[in-house]
């Protein structure tokens, strides 16, 4: 009998009854946002913008005194201010800068669109409010499907950056979920694969190789991983035992838990190296912390509003964001119990990491405003605007979606390039995959699609946008890109939008 199982399934089940938001978000957010100035206001931080007096209008006062207070005192920032004025002190070893206490470790985040990697401190508090978070999202499932108790004692592969971090004297770096996998609880170790000798292995093609001979002695149940590598891990584990899809070897997979890009453009090549169904349960999960996660499969994501982060909303639009979007110094900012259904926002966040009205970088829009249920719609910078066209990631991953059923292909990566031509404007789309297509109609009907999905994109076609482009490329050219800067593996993702002059001049001049 699955005694252990029984166990778990029942523990989690009555934790996720425990934990389920509670009607009053604005509330909810407002507690976390005390116990966040409680812990910080004796910081560096905290005493410089006054968190003892907006914290006792918090407790004090019944109405909404404490946010404008906060709104009023305290700066919003993004990684480059909030670096420069503070985080360079943490890095360098000082203590209660902005978190209490000294962070030992940090995350390097960049994807491919950056020069040089940001360090995003994780204190001992993030990496407890990611595991619980964790723990919540995979088991929340008990509440809304019958799953049988043995799943719960089945492996939970979890494909990450390396769990050895670079050791830099006063403090530790490395890839977020290198640095959560080190520290999962003990009673977890049991169940997490690949374990914690081959997570150690920074090398990414080397730690594929040992997972790929290791996976026919695992009883797979839960996969956890950004969508391109675990798609490319179950290909070498297929090829490697000559299969004819993974359940072969892992007949108990039921769950896959993905973030980082949307799934969508992925799904259909993922789907064809399945034996059956399974379950899709999205996460977002950055670098600053476990933002929110789908609590079953017909819902969207559900913001995590009782673990750690006070979420700011600001209206996605020419007044708070500049033409590359950049936002401005005094942006509108809105609480939870202010945003609209179907508007695009941007996230500001405060942690217990020390970030503090922190821009993250992405944009999202409420779905389901009552059950704080959101979709991802793309980034602050990364969306393609040249003369008002106004196209974001969203509209290029349901294009991609959209043209994938269309042509029956399965396209794994794609990126575009926004350029200024002579008299008008132009987007140049690179696809990746390894299906035969024919360049030009592939064009067309993206083209056309989103001129039916996105209003100010036709209106643009039809005067500025003229120059239209397309390159088609093996799937590998995108990876070995990546690789060629170090980008392999783990969080890092190809950027679905190149802006960057350097980093486009690179590209161009790799695919040549």
């Amino acid at each position: 009998m699955a005694i252990v199982g029984n166990i778990l399934k029942r523990g989690i089940g009555l934790t996720s009854l425990m934990k389920r938001p509670k009607s009053n978000l604005a509330k909810l957010q407002r507690k976390t946002l005390v116990k966040l100035l409680n812990k910080g206001r004796f910081t560096q931080f905290g005493e410089k913008y006054h968190f003892e007096e907006i914290m006792n209008a918090a407790l004090f006062s019944d109405d909404k005194e404490f946010y404008t207070k906060y709104k009023k005192l305290v700066p919003v920032y993004d990684y480059n201010k909030m670096f420069a004025e503070w985080w360079h002190k943490t890095l360098a070893g000082e203590k209660n800068v902005s978190w209490v206490g000294n962070v030992k470790y940090f995350a390097l985040s960049s994807g491919t669109s950056e020069a040089s990697s940001k360090h995003i401190p994780v204190t001992k508090d993030m990496v407890k409010a990611i595991h619980r978070t964790s723990i919540r999202q995979i088991l929340a499932l008990a509440a809304y499907k019958n799953l049988p108790s043995q799943l719960y004692e089945k492996g939970y592969l979890m494909l990450g950056g390396s769990t050895k971090l670079q050791d830099k004297g006063d403090y530790f770096e490395g890839d977020l979920s290198g640095i959560t996998a080190g520290k999962i609880p003990f009673w977890f170790e049991r169940f997490y694969k690949p374990g914690k000798t081959i997570a150690e292995t920074a090398d990414w093609s080397e730690k594929l190789d040992k997972i790929t001979k290791k996976a026919k002695d695992w009883d797979i149940g839960f996969i956890v991983g950004v969508p391109a590598w675990i798609q490319i891990l179950m290909e070498k584990i297929i090829k490697e035992y000559n299969l004819k899809n993974i359940h072969e070897i892992w007949p108990n997979l039921e769950i896959y838990c993905h973030g980082g890009v949307s799934f969508e453009p992925y799904k259909k090549g993922f789907e064809k190296l399945l034996g059956r169904p399974i379950t899709y349960i999205e996460t977002y999960l950055a670098s600053e912390g476990f933002l929110a996660y789908q609590t079953h499969p017909n819902s969207d994501m559900q913001l995590v509003l009782n673990n750690g982060i006070f979420f700011e909303f600001i209206p996605f639009n020419d007044r708070n964001f500049d033409e590359d979007g950049s936002m401005v110094q005094y942006p509108e900012t809105l609480m939870i119990d202010e945003v609209e259904e179907g508007k695009e926002y941007a996230l500001l966040i405060s942690t217990v990491s020390g970030a503090w009205r922190y821009l993250i970088g992405d944009t999202i829009k409420f779905t389901n405003k009552k059950n704080a249920e959101i979709i991802i719609t793309g980034r602050t910078k990364h969306f393609l605007s040249l003369c008002g066209e106004h196209l974001s990631v969203d509209n290029m991953n349901k294009a991609i979606e959209l043209a994938c059923k269309n042509f029956n292909i399965d396209v794994r990566e794609f990126t575009v390039v926004g350029k200024r031509l002579e008299e008008t404007f132009g987007h140049h789309w690179y696809v990746g995959t390894d299906d035969k297509v024919d360049a030009q109609d592939l064009l067309k009907f993206i083209d056309e699609t989103l001129c039916k999905i996105n209003d100010d994109y036709p209106v643009e076609r039809k005067h500025a946008l003229k120059g239209l482009e397309i390159t088609v490329l093996p799937v590998k050219t995108f990876y070995d890109f990546m690789e060629s800067k170090g980008k392999t593996g783990g969080q890092h993702k190809f950027p679905r939008v190149l802006k960057k002059k350097e980093l486009i001049a690179e590209w161009e001049a790799y695919i040549k």
